[in-house]
């Protein structure tokens, strides 16, 4: 992807999508882990040539919807802080969509369908499996047991993130079409 009026256009539409669903959805624990940003990473590993730059995509989208719902917590405005402890995890664990995208590269429908199946699996083990090592407020026992129970109480947030995918996948690979190419293509190619 170039860098160009149309290319920052797009960025900011992503930033945007992130925002917005975290002002809407974040403070409802019924609709938490329902984010484009594993879409976005998961986008960025199928669509960008340069490895460095397709992780820019999904962390600059992340970091500034986090800087905006800081700013609002900061003020009152918001329920919850942009930026915490430990926070810098799931940015990596985030990046792991975009290795996905690296591997499938979005080519063919199974690709894809592969891709968006595997980055919030992905997505889901890794940060579930950190949490069940955390020394936090939910501490799960140290077995195999307390790993299923951390898993299991994850579920919704799996769920969401799976509905996620389904949703903003498709719409930001039309946004990009349409921003870029000014094509209304659900493809990447």
């Amino acid at each position: 992807m170039k860098l160009n009026l149309r290319s920052v256009f797009f960025m900011l539409l992503l930033v945007l999508m992130a925002t917005a669903c975290k002002f809407f959805f974040g403070p409802d624990l019924a609709w938490s882990g329902f984010s484009p940003v594993i879409a976005m990473a998961l986008f960025s590993g199928f669509i960008l040539r340069g490895k460095d730059s397709s992780f820019l995509i999904p962390l600059v989208a992340l970091f500034v919807s986090d800087l905006f719902i800081h700013i609002l917590y900061v003020n009152d405005l918001f329920a919850y802080a942009g930026f915490y402890g430990g926070q810098w995890k799931n940015y990596l664990v985030l990046l792991s969509a975009t290795l996905i995208g690296w591997l499938f590269k979005g080519r063919s429908t199974g690709s894809l369908v592969a891709g968006g199946i595997a980055a919030p699996a992905m997505y889901f083990l890794v940060s579930n499996f950190m949490v069940w090592t955390a020394n936090t407020e939910t501490v799960y026992a140290k077995s195999f047991s307390g790993l299923m129970t951390c898993y299991e109480a994850g579920l919704p947030f799996y769920r969401n993130s799976i509905l996620a995918m389904l949703v903003f996948l498709p719409l930001v690979m039309v946004s990009y079409n349409y921003i870029t190419r000014e094509k209304l293509q659900l493809k990447l190619a």
